[in-house]
């Protein structure tokens, strides 16, 4: 069976982070589709939060991990696409619900916001937990 693909993306802010993130993914066995940036050079978080929307546009690839400085505009960007349910967390508390209550399937860390051990739980959590379904699908299907 072939390792699941993640895409992960970011922006100057998030960059540093977005490479921990990406090898603790490689570490945990998933496959990374890094859709930059590739360094810390000034770029706008929607043109990254929009590449990580076009790759899971078709499904094939299901889940995805964004990075900004606090997180905030780069959850925005994303959100603003139908298929993404984006979630910015904090700890694996808010890790674990947007999973189980939101089906997110985007995790979105802030990387100037965040530590490094935290947000690696986060991720872990986040890959780790299901959606419970029940009375959180029928609001679901409204955002959708």
């Amino acid at each position: 069976m072939p390792k699941e693909v993640i895409a992960i993306a970011s922006d100057h802010g998030g960059f540093e982070f977005k490479e921990i993130l990406k090898n603790e993914l490689e570490t945990l066995g998933f496959d990374v589709n890094d859709l930059g940036c590739h360094d810390e050079s000034s770029v706008d978080y929607p043109d990254y939060a929009d590449a990580l929307a076009d790759v899971m546009r078709d499904g094939v690839i299901k889940r995805g991990v964004l990075v900004c400085g606090s997180g905030i505009g780069i959850s925005i960007a994303a959100n603003r696409h139908a298929h993404i349910r984006a979630a910015l967390v904090h700890d694996g508390l808010t890790a674990r619900l947007s999973r189980e209550h939101n089906d997110a399937n985007v995790l979105v860390l802030g990387g100037r916001t965040t530590g490094v051990e935290v947000a690696k739980d986060c991720l872990k959590i986040f890959l780790n937990t299901g959606f419970e379904g029940g009375r959180h699908q029928n609001r679901i299907n409204k955002m959708s």
